[in-house]
């Protein structure tokens, strides 16, 4: 028996319903201007070779502290100034970007993916099963998740990968949570009982039936929750648990550059502005898409609508009057 979607029995929308959805996002400028900005960070970052002037490693002690462009003493060289070492500013926060949204980007699908399938066992097979998994989700989230990520990367020791493994360790249980939550729903659903009724196996209910219901959820947790990781990898690399000098990221520029605050401010204002922005723009957009995809927001969406353009009419009326 084919799944049921918010689309059909496709989960792909129509042609049409792709437009209109483009025309929605349109409507909504807050949500096109951090879906712009997002595009943006992400090119800039999968393309930085071609677009840094610079090399961010490269050091030029003659030209430290040089100020942006747009400040006496700056220069078109260097657009945002150079750091403490005479590194360039711009660069820096371009290749930044790629392991900070490397790092989101791979917590996001290992913790999704495993939270995910948890998540459905628990929520399908409930009894013993449920029981079992719940209570160590409930004994994680007891567990200071900084206490325990600050733990395991001082055993281990910092990097990347590290930094990516106790991230997600950190966060699969609210992926669990959820999908454990819509599955309890969809699962006394009529077509689910059709379908074991026919015989489908487990792994088949769960997989083809129940999970492409849950995708507009997962989507919307997942951009959410990839801010969120932004924001722990920027806090760790800080403290120096996080990525690693030669490599560079958005976290740690802000903590190579703590000392000189008060003398250059640029060396830590735009690796944090582009920690701002990006986390600004996912959640602008992330809002969006919780909306657009949920029925009873939209229909509350399409009700205020309605009742302004009624409003306006009834004010239209009264000024020809």
């Amino acid at each position: 028996m084919a799944a049921i979607s918010v689309y059909g029995a496709d989960t792909a929308p129509p042609k049409g319903r792709r437009w209109e959805l483009l025309a929605e996002l349109w409507q909504d400028k807050a949500a096109t201007a951090g879906l712009v900005a997002v595009l943006v960070v992400v090119l800039a970052s999968i393309f930085a070779p071609l677009v840094a002037p610079h090399d961010p490693a490269a050091q030029d002690i003659i030209a430290r502290m040089d100020p942006p462009f747009w400040m006496e003493g700056g220069s078109t060289t260097h657009l945002l100034g150079t750091d403490h070492l005479g590194r360039d500013i711009l660069s820096r926060v371009i290749y930044g970007g790629r392991a900070s949204l490397l790092i989101a980007a791979a917590v996001v699908l290992v913790a999704g993916g495993f939270g995910t399938m948890l998540g459905l066992l628990a929520g399908y097979r409930g009894g013993r099963t449920d029981s079992v998994i719940m209570r160590i989700v409930d004994a994680q989230v007891a567990l200071p998740g900084l206490l325990l990520i600050l733990l395991v990367i001082s055993a281990v020791g910092p990097g990347i990968t590290t930094l990516i493994i106790v991230l997600a360790i950190a966060n699969w249980m609210i992926y669990a949570r959820v999908v454990r939550s819509v599955v309890l729903g969809v699962r006394e659903m009529e077509y689910i009982e059709a379908a074991e009724i026919l015989g489908c196996k487990p792994g088949r209910i769960m997989f083809l039936h129940i999970l492409p219901n849950l995708i507009s959820p997962l989507m919307t947790l997942a951009i959410l929750e990839f801010t969120n990781i932004i924001l722990a990898e920027a806090a760790l690399s800080f403290l120096g648990l996080g990525v690693q000098p030669p490599a560079t990221s958005w976290g740690l520029d802000v903590a190579s550059g703590k000392n000189y605050i008060f003398v250059a401010w640029w060396v830590v204002a735009f690796p944090g502005l582009a920690i701002a922005i990006t986390v600004l723009s996912i959640s602008l957009f992330a809002n969006w898409l919780r909306v657009t995809t949920d029925p009873q927001e939209r229909e509350k969406r399409f009700a205020r609508g309605q009742a302004g353009a009624l409003r306006r009419a009834a004010e239209a009326k009264r000024s020809a009057a």
